[in-house]
């Protein structure tokens, strides 16, 4: 793997024509290139890459707040992920490798030993009506926000306790489901949804408090 592009990590050219393949074509390469990886096949990893890296930067970034300490973190993640792919005995793939990317986020932050405070413009412009929407959903008409509101947003997030923001990165911006979200969070679903709920209604008063949100 090589670094390069946007804040330091990996960009891979898209390829249209994985995109308009059926999902049982995807699971059915993802098997392979997985039962490859597992013997040691680099360059099969590496497609596993290509399909998760956008992925696995979005959570971390949103996690850190840091698009540079992200890029590090998600990088230090798939080398772990490739040393330890020959112990993956099976399961969602995707759920195991951002569990690996959320604790190399979270060794990240001991080891920086402070709180990150860089900017959230990604979040923000997938962003609608409601503080945390999923950033897959059509919104044709996107909320212009101050920078008023972006500091409040900021300032909201860094707020959360860990475990409240990362259900909301999981879940509200990155849209995968409740169960998803627990096998990655390595929780029950009742409990993400808990820390979501509280999540979401911190973010909410916070908003409501500074004017930002009626």
């Amino acid at each position: 793997m090589r670094r390069s592009g946007r804040a330091g990590w990996v960009r891979f050219r898209s390829r249209v024509a994985v995109s308009r393949r059926s999902t049982s074509v995807r699971v059915i390469d993802e098997e392979r290139w997985l039962d490859a990886a597992r013997a040691g096949d680099a360059d099969a990893f590496n497609h596993l890459v290509e399909r998760y890296q956008s992925l696995a930067y979005s959570v971390a970034c949103r996690t850190l707040a840091d698009p540079e300490a992200a890029a590090d973190a998600t990088q230090e993640a798939f080398f772990s992920a490739f040393r330890a792919i020959a112990g993956f005995r099976g399961g969602s793939f995707q759920a195991w490798l951002l569990r690996i990317v959320v604790n190399a986020c979270y060794d990240a932050r001991r080891y920086a030993n402070r709180r990150p405070a860089t900017s959230m413009d990604r979040v923000i412009e997938e962003m609608g009506e409601a503080p945390w929407p999923d950033q897959h959903a059509v919104n044709p008409e996107t909320a212009v926000l101050s920078q008023e509101t972006l500091a409040t947003l900021e300032g909201a997030l860094a707020e959360l306790p860990d475990e409240q923001r990362l259900a909301i990165v999981l879940v509200d911006i990155e849209g995968l489901t409740y169960e998803e979200a627990a096998d990655v969070m390595g929780r029950p679903v009742g409990t993400v949804r808990s820390r979501l709920a509280r999540g979401r209604a911190r973010v909410r008063d916070i908003l409501v408090a500074t004017g930002n949100l009626s």
